[in-house]
């Protein structure tokens, strides 16, 4: 799957809040640091386990399910197996009618989830992590000795 530099751009330019589905307390696991650093970036990050459940994590409570979530989200990030992802998909729409974005995170993909959500006007994304398309597109992997292509006068 290829997306346009432009169209990964503004969906994390309109994004605002993020359910993290399987976020993981542990701080050495990629949805941990993923849903961190998003909040650090000034998203707000609403972690979904239900392992985890009523506890706080990066200063939200936890919620069992997309369906327990009370407050409208612009993206669902998910962290989860790829034939999991179609129920997360389903309750996903359920819960907010207006979603934006479905995105699957690096090994994540789900053909027939990509095609519910679509088919309601809802952008996906599959197989990128969000982390990591907004340090490529907003110019932070330059740090890292990447090169992203874009000009900027940051120093």
């Amino acid at each position: 799957m290829t997306y346009s530099d432009n169209f990964l751009r503004a969906i994390l330019r309109r994004t605002k809040t993020i359910a993290v589905v399987g976020v993981s307390a542990n701080q050495v696991r990629p949805s941990y640091y993923v849903a961190r650093y998003l909040g650090l970036k000034g998203f707000r990050v609403i972690p979904v386990n239900p392992g985890l459940a009523g506890q706080t994590l990066l200063g939200e409570t936890v919620y069992a399910d997309v369906a327990d979530v009370p407050d409208d989200v612009d993206m669902v990030d998910i962290f989860r197996r790829s034939e999991a992802v179609p129920p997360i998909v389903a309750a996903a729409l359920t819960r907010w009618p207006n979603l934006q974005t479905v995105w699957m995170q690096i090994g994540v993909e789900n053909a027939d989830a990509a095609a519910m959500a679509e088919a309601r006007g809802v952008d996906v994304v599959q197989n990128r992590c969000p982390k990591i398309e907004y340090q490529r597109l907003f110019g932070e992997l330059r740090m890292g000795g990447f090169n992203t292509g874009i000009i900027s006068s940051k120093l």
